[in-house]
């Protein structure tokens, strides 16, 4: 089965924030990655607002409710950021874990350590009918702990893999993957992935490891498209989720 692509479209509002006003709009680019074969479109709103903001997820909660499409809302479990989830109905709700100072999410949760933190967050999202997860580290020793906080699914933090791209850890890092996705499968959890996915590293995942259910990509796909713009690059990226090669831009 391929992967079903999630455009993280966070680096849209960085950018329109930048200067102050509406422009690039999180709503038109969310249109034109359903319009060229995304699955679904997902938002990390973080507490300062670097970003994403509360009206984002309206706005693209509400865009993918009239196209039919899937909203994974990511973030803290904050007290503001889980209400609104529920207010929405959001599709999916992702807890990923932060820490002060971090420019990107860069770790997964340490279970079963963290399980009183989050546990109650996902039974609360779970009552009120949202598909659930949880961003994890490749480790296929925590896939048990996962399941028992009661979560739907795990999504594996990629970016150790796609570090290890053209140099030899590669084969290790992409076996991690493999032995951790089919530890989730067998623990009763379904699979995301998600961090440094780009078209030049997907293509592999989503041959190698079918367990993967969904992916969530955002930054290296805008940063492509514009080289090729929005619409070939999630076209390209769709095609690199069913385990096509595709060609990638130059970008350095």
């Amino acid at each position: 089965m391929p992967i079903n692509l999630s455009v993280n479209l966070n680096k849209v509002a960085l950018l329109r924030n930048s200067r102050g006003g509406t422009n690039p709009s999180p709503r038109i680019a969310g249109v034109t990655c359903l319009d060229n074969g995304a699955y679904g479109l997902t938002l990390h709103w973080r507490e300062d607002n670097r970003h994403t903001r509360a009206d984002d997820v309206r706005v693209l909660r509400a865009l993918c409710k009239e196209r039919g499409a899937e909203f994974n809302l990511e973030g803290d479990g904050r007290e503001e950021l889980v209400a609104l989830g529920i207010e929405l109905a959001v599709t999916q709700f992702t807890l990923v874990p932060t820490r002060p100072g971090e420019i990107t999410s860069d770790h997964g949760y340490d279970l079963p350590r963290q399980h009183g933190e989050i546990a109650p967050t996902i039974a609360r999202l779970k009552a009120a009918g949202i598909r659930t997860a949880i961003f994890m580290d490749a480790n296929p020793e925590q896939m048990a702990a996962a399941a028992a906080t009661g979560v739907d699914r795990v999504e594996l933090y990629t970016e150790p893999y796609a570090a290890a791209w053209g140099k030899p850890q590669l084969k290790a890092e992409l076996e991690r993957l493999k032995a951790t996705a089919k530890a989730a499968v067998a623990a009763g959890l379904s699979v995301n992935a998600g961090h440094d996915l780009n078209l030049r590293n997907t293509p592999l995942v989503a041959r190698e490891v079918p367990e993967i259910v969904e992916a969530s990509i955002g930054h290296a796909l805008l940063a492509d498209a514009l080289y090729i713009g929005l619409a070939e690059s999630v076209k390209r990226y769709v095609r690199a989720c069913h385990g096509e090669a595709v060609d990638a831009p130059v970008t350095c």
